[in-house]
């Protein structure tokens, strides 16, 4: 058996762990997944998959999930940069303190590696729309990039001395199937969710912002990838930029032609330009991501039209 042959994934049931869930079981990897359900489902969790329900901050739960666990691949978080200004202590609580908690949870003698799922919200901002390295200035915007930042300081720290490799995959903006739909996170599902609904989708600020967006499909290629394979931090992203103006154009052509955004003004955390730089995932663990909006913005509108109607 292969050292990261039983593979505990937290946040498994929701959108980027239930896609790399899949894919684990689908390489020959025993799976365990942990999470509270507090935004995933229980249907999004594999046949095949060892459930466990519960928080990552219940240390009785972490420990039962880390049962004959020889990796982890930690994906639950609270995902949300508007939100975390409201609810910034739970995000902290959870984004830092829950990844303590499965850090001081592991027994080293047993764990082989540990893969941290961070976030592009983690740098400042840049002045223009290029594609920046791992080494970009790291300055949160929001609390929820400020969590994010001190949950791979302390696995850093406490892992090193713990003898665990690690693995830091900063993620930037995912989109694909099975994305719940929230006000606040994964613009694409709302913009199409919103549409659907013969409403208008909603830009914050001029629209000239610069996203990344990268398919779930990409991210989870990246994830298994590196496993056993590079330590260090690595953007996971599509290297490719897009403004929100333009991923409007393109969404309203094809689900409501002649349709136009409405316009609000500009959310405070949110970086005006966000684009990976992915020549080190390249080199290290030849990471490739194919997918385009293009060609697979409909991976997002099918999945959103066959969901029960609210």
């Amino acid at each position: 058996m292969t050292p990261t042959a039983r593979i505990l994934v937290t946040g498994g049931a929701g959108f980027i762990g239930s896609h790399v869930s899949r894919a684990l079981l689908a390489s020959g990897r025993q799976v365990t997944v942990l999470d509270n359900l507090s935004m995933g489902r229980r249907e999004a969790v594999p046949e095949g998959a060892r459930f466990v329900h519960g928080d990552i901050r219940d240390r009785a739960a972490v420990s039962d999930a880390l049962t004959d666990i020889d990796s982890v691949i930690h994906l639950a978080a609270q995902v949300t940069i508007r939100g975390s200004f409201d609810r910034f202590y739970e995000d902290l609580d959870t984004n830092l303190m829950g990844t303590a908690n499965i850090v001081r949870s592991i027994d080293p003698a047993r764990v082989r590696w540990f893969t941290l799922a961070s976030s592009m919200a983690v740098y400042a901002d840049c002045p223009a729309p290029m594609p920046i390295a791992e080494d970009y200035t790291t300055q949160p915007l929001s609390p929820y990039g400020v969590g994010k930042l001190a949950a791979e300081q302390v696995c850093r720290q406490m892992l090193a001395t713990a003898g665990v490799p690690l693995t830091v995959l900063r993620f930037f903006n995912t989109f694909g199937p099975g994305q719940s739909y929230t006000p606040y996170v994964g613009v694409i599902t709302i913009f199409v969710t919103r549409l659907l609904r013969n409403e208008a989708p909603v830009i914050f600020g001029d629209g000239e912002q610069q996203r990344d967006f990268v398919h779930v499909g990409d991210i989870t290629d990246g994830v298994l990838g590196s496993l056993g394979r590079a330590t260090g931090t690595f953007n996971l992203g599509s290297g490719r930029s897009t403004s929100l103006n333009a991923l409007s154009r393109l969404l309203c052509d094809r689900l409501q032609a002649g349709a136009q955004p409405a316009h609000e003004p500009a959310r405070d955390g949110e970086l005006r330009y966000s684009v990976a730089d992915v020549a080190a995932a390249r080199r290290a663990f030849g990471y490739a991501p194919s997918r385009t909006l293009e060609t697979n913005l409909d991976d997002v509108i099918n999945d959103v039209k066959a969901r029960p109607s609210k």
